[in-house]
């Protein structure tokens, strides 16, 4: 294995294919990112002040067009609910998602709705709509970051709408990832994707996760949290690693019904197992999924919008779930690989997981 082994700057950050570690059998799209699903983009906003402000936004659009006028079909899973996901219930009520997706810090979810609502209310064709369905996710960050100051405004979170576009994403301590830890190391911002054979439908799956929470990190088997002395109840003694969350965004051009969306969706927390995550009592672990295809796609101004054949029938889904397992587990990687060392409020340092060390291991 050495001759896959980069000769490594530990000052470099790379994705965790770039270590060698590649996991799962099925093949990534073009940028190994959620934006392989043609027409999601995705924009962050980072804010940094002084020594104290360490925060973000991240924005997910499942398609370029009027969302709240052509929805997606959409659904949800929770593993462990310690959180606040505004929006859900009507997403799990009508199965279908109407604005931009929002990831942020716990105390700025209400400027992330307000942001959102705004840009919703201002798009061409939707001067006469009185309600909106603002949706979510968060993450604690207040390790590296004054969380109280509530230095995120509304407007500043409306940039990463605003400023979203597709092609490869940044990952890492940027937008809602900036101040986020996972497994005792920074986390981050972290993305990937899978593609299934032609015989298989041909459809693509990609994740991007926000990164935040703990438990005894390995890598695609590999024992890194145990090796490096740095996990959850290490000494039998809880020092609260294991707390934090995770929000996982899960896309596909399959055309998928919500119930197929919400069963894709709890699959996504199998891959969050495989990295060793503990699903601690004060981890929010959520999972929000929606399919970009055409066919089932819901557009207000029918009554009728699609019909049963044109979804995939329940004998199709497997290799999806394979693939979201796949690439939400190597999205999470990403988040770790990709994130640089911080310093944060209070002199708290966020430690870039030691890529040298890894591949150490891996030899």
């Amino acid at each position: 294995m050495d001759q896959k082994i980069p000769s490594l700057d530990v000052s470099k950050r790379m994705r965790v294919r770039d270590l060698g570690i590649a996991p799962g059998i099925l093949s990534t799209g073009r940028l190994n990112a959620i934006t392989d699903v043609t027409g999601v983009r995705v924009g962050h906003v980072t804010l940094l002040e002084g020594d104290s402000i360490r925060t973000g936004a991240t924005a997910v659009l499942p398609h370029p067009d009027n969302l709240f006028r052509r929805r997606v079909p959409a659904g949800i899973a929770v593993g462990n609910g310690f959180g606040k996901l505004m929006g859900s219930t009507q997403v799990m009520e009508l199965g279908e998602i109407e604005t931009p997706i929002v990831l942020t810090n716990t105390l700025a979810v209400p400027q992330a709705a307000d942001a959102i609502i705004a840009w919703t209310l201002s798009q061409p064709g939707n001067e006469d709509v009185v309600s909106v369905n603002p949706l979510v996710g968060e993450t604690n960050d207040s390790y590296l970051n004054d969380i109280r100051a509530r230095a995120l405004t509304s407007a500043l979170i409306g940039q990463a709408i605003e400023q979203a576009h597709d092609g490869a994403v940044e990952e890492g301590a940027i937008g809602a990832g900036t101040g986020t830890m996972a497994f005792g190391w920074k986390g981050g911002i972290g993305t990937s994707s899978r593609v299934l054979p032609h015989e298989l439908g041909g459809v693509t799956v990609g994740v991007l996760v926000q990164s935040n929470f703990g438990g005894v990190l390995q890598m695609d088997g590999l024992p890194v949290g145990k090796s490096l002395g740095q996990y959850y109840l290490k000494d039998a003694i809880d020092r609260g690693d294991a707390d934090g969350s995770i929000m996982i965004v899960v896309a596909t051009d399959a055309p998928l019904s919500d119930r197929n969306l919400t069963r894709l969706a709890s699959r996504a927390l199998a891959g969050l197992a495989r990295t060793g995550a503990s699903m601690s009592n004060g981890s929010g672990d959520y999972v929000i999924a929606f399919s970009t295809a055409e066919s089932v796609r819901r557009y207000t101004a029918q009554s009728s919008t699609h019909t049963k054949e044109s979804e995939w029938s329940n004998d199709k889904v497997s290799p999806l779930f394979q693939a979201v397992i796949e690439a939400t587990e190597e999205a999470i990687y990403n988040s770790l690989c990709m994130a640089v060392t911080i310093t944060g409020v209070h002199g708290h340092i966020g430690q870039a997981l030691p890529l040298d060390e890894v591949c150490k291991l891996m030899r």
